[in-house]
């Protein structure tokens, strides 16, 4: 069956952010002291452009939450079990289609069963789609939102090394999955990048921490030209040359590689490409490093039209992820009237 539908930019109007609490049982157990207090902050920001946050917490977790919970405004508590907080990567989509703004989803297994997956992949169906004015549309293909960028005349961006992992779709070609994501997300030409990765990547290289597009034709880029010895620079360099040659007509703005390391002495993949539009806000991520000011001068350039907000997200990458990974867009139009008025009063719980 063929859905006539297309996939929204991050930059269409928002009435919502996903999150999920985290918690005990998720990867962030021995960092809650400063992981709990960057998401406060983070629907803090999210609430002063006006937007709602739906916050899946496990029941046990209300008390700890409203303790933390002075001065928000907009969140609705959706009680929940998952595996983790990367919403990005198992919340569901937004796409515009005939009869109006439709949820759909692709199957999530782990980034390639890397990691158990299995209640993650329910939370669309159980807790998230009954909210919608449409039905969800569910897609059977392992694919993930951080691994997709598309702008506002239907281009979409992924990467080779995501995308050919065998433990996701087997030995599925990339002009198949070109057809399916024209078929599903209605991309009229879908650009898949060959170079480009950081190291500690569980996801084997998502788009949103290594290209993105701005609404004016622009292309955000994880660079590392100010590191010219760094193990990443060739790969990085070949990235942003490959987006000179993929997309010409684009003007490119190349962010610098910070340098941080686990206390094991793992290098961790640091991006600020990672970061989240929310309707006139860009979130963005920094993490304490020399080159945060550089990151957020450049994307004061990339998008003239938004508040850059900058946000300390040095305890997310200890997980290997950062502040676009863990959030998930919901654009104005998807939600049923009554739970957009719950949303808007408060902190309230469904």
């Amino acid at each position: 069956m063929s859905y006539p539908m297309r996939l929204l930019p991050e930059w269409a109007p928002q009435e919502a952010i996903i999150l999920a609490w985290p918690d005990q049982h998720t990867d962030w157990a021995p960092w809650l002291d400063q992981v709990q207090p960057l998401y406060i902050e983070l629907i803090r920001a999210i609430n002063q452009a006006g937007t709602g946050v739906l916050l899946l917490i496990r029941d046990e977790q209300l008390d700890n939450f409203h303790a933390q919970a002075e001065g928000l405004d907009k969140v609705l508590l959706l009680k929940a079990d998952y595996n983790d907080t990367w919403v990005r990567d198992y919340g569901f989509l937004t796409c515009q289609s005939e009869q109006g703004l439709q949820p759909l989803e692709f199957q999530f297994n782990g980034w390639g069963n890397k990691f158990d997956a299995s209640k993650d992949n329910q939370i669309n169906r159980s807790v998230l789609a009954p909210l919608c004015r449409l039905p969800l549309v569910s897609v059977n293909l392992v694919a993930e939102g951080g691994a997709l960028e598309i702008d506002d005349s239907g281009h979409l961006l992924s990467t080779e090394f995501c995308l050919s992992n065998p433990e996701r779709n087997g030995d599925i070609d990339m002009q198949r999955y070109r057809e399916i994501f024209q078929q599903y997300l209605g991309a009229s030409k879908t650009t898949i990048f060959i170079n480009g990765h950081l190291e500690g990547d569980d996801t084997d290289g998502h788009i949103d921490t290594l290209v993105r597009f701005t609404e004016d034709k622009g292309l955000v880029v994880q660079s590392a030209f100010n590191r010219p010895e760094d193990s990443h620079f060739a790969g990085l360099a070949a990235l942003v040359e490959e987006c000179r040659q993929q997309l010409p007509e684009h003007r490119i703005f190349e962010l610098p590689l910070p340098e941080i390391y686990s206390a094991e002495g793992d290098r961790l993949p640091a991006s600020y490409a990672n970061y989240l539009i929310n309707n006139q806000q860009v979130l963005c991520p920094v993490y304490g490093q020399p080159e945060d000011q550089l990151a957020i001068a450049v994307l004061h350039q990339a998008y003239p039209q938004h508040q850059i907000v900058a946000l300390n997200c040095a305890p997310l990458v200890q997980q290997y992820g950062s502040l676009h990974c863990i959030s998930m867009q919901v654009p104005q139009g998807t939600l049923n009237a009554d739970v957009l008025s719950q949303l808007m009063q408060g902190v309230s719980q469904r």
